[in-house]
């Protein structure tokens, strides 16, 4: 009897484990697939056609940096993005817009159109009166502080070209030197020779490291055609570090580049979500047959700038020139 008792006891006993143990498995099994399907929803989420629905725009005057609206342009699929360069350094809180490009990103025809604008343009600021384009982050920011400048210089540009910014990124230029070497260099195409203290790169493609890229990037005393050399210069080293970053053999390196770009991020109203999925339209981009790119050009002036309160040279764009580039790269 009381062995049969005690087979009893054990018999309950391993029933309650395996019952136990079947609770607990299918509980894990409960938490796996609630994972998976918050991994599968989120990875849907940030497909870019379903990310980019509601798109901001960038109005300085209002208060906030965004307003949850579609203007005609921007139609879930379709954004314009302002790309800045500062020459801030490192613990500065203020510095010159060196640096535009404003680019609108078709992510149906996996298409970007890109415009440069000469930093010393002349535009009329609110308040203030026409001065050189590069001067307006400088001057609210000095005013009004380091964000409201940035969103100031935004709207500036946005009032100039008459297009909408949905999004905007600035970076300094140590950036760029650090996201360069973040992927061990980047093939670069450099249109003309160019002299870089006692050195000369000459015209034709190279594999270079960061700090020779960010010298080319910023030169532009030695370039026959001066600041628009320079933009060229820019846009080519942008095309390197792109090629560079989606080939799969850097795939590894992604964390590594995402926190060189966040640690010289001077602002951005893109948040990480934004970035990821803007990443993922990204993938198979060429930018040597889906990137189109215009240089705005002007006329150089000795105009009075209303700022600095003497005179200065800055470039007149020509009206028709500027509505017939935006017509053309801003209306898909």
């Amino acid at each position: 009897m009381t062995q049969f008792i005690a087979e009893e006891f054990m018999n309950r006993s391993s029933k309650k484990k395996r019952s136990k143990w079947k609770v607990f498995g299918y509980s894990l099994l409960g938490i796996i697939v609630v994972a998976i399907a918050a991994v599968g929803f989120a990875y849907y989420q940030l497909q870019p056609k379903n990310h980019f629905k509601n798109i901001p725009v960038v109005n300085a005057n209002a208060g906030t940096t965004e307003q949850k609206t579609q203007p005609s342009n921007s139609t879930g699929t379709n954004f314009n993005l302002l790309i800045m360069g500062s020459d801030a350094r490192p613990g500065q809180k203020i510095g010159h817009t060196d640096s535009m490009l404003l680019a609108h990103v078709d992510l149906d025809k996996n298409q970007i159109n890109a415009v440069s604008i000469p930093r010393d343009t002349r535009v009329h600021l609110d308040g203030y009166g026409y001065t050189k384009l590069t001067s307006v982050q400088y001057i609210l920011q000095a005013n009004k502080g380091p964000k409201q400048g940035m969103e100031g210089a935004v709207k500036a540009i946005s009032d100039f070209t008459g297009v909408p910014i949905n999004y905007y990124v600035e970076t300094n230029f140590d950036g760029l030197q650090s996201m360069i070497d973040t992927l061990g260099g980047i093939n670069m195409y450099v249109p003309t020779d160019v002299k870089i203290g006692n050195k000369v790169v000459t015209a034709g493609s190279h594999f270079l490291d960061g700090k020779t890229v960010l010298s080319l990037s910023r030169e532009r005393h030695s370039l026959a055609n001066g600041d628009y050399g320079r933009q060229q210069l820019q846009l080519e080293a942008l095309k390197g570090i792109a090629k560079q970053a989606l080939n799969p053999s850097n795939v590894a390196k992604m964390p590594s580049l995402v926190n060189s770009v966040s640690k010289y991020m001077v602002g951005t109203n893109m948040s990480t979500s934004d970035m990821v999925s803007l990443g993922l339209a990204m993938k198979d981009f060429d930018p040597n047959k889906q990137l189109k790119y215009k240089q705005l050009t002007g006329v150089g002036r000795t105009m009075y700038d209303d700022i600095l309160k003497a005179n200065n040279s800055e470039i007149i764009i020509d009206p028709e020139q500027l509505k017939s580039t935006i017509a053309k790269y801003f209306n898909s």
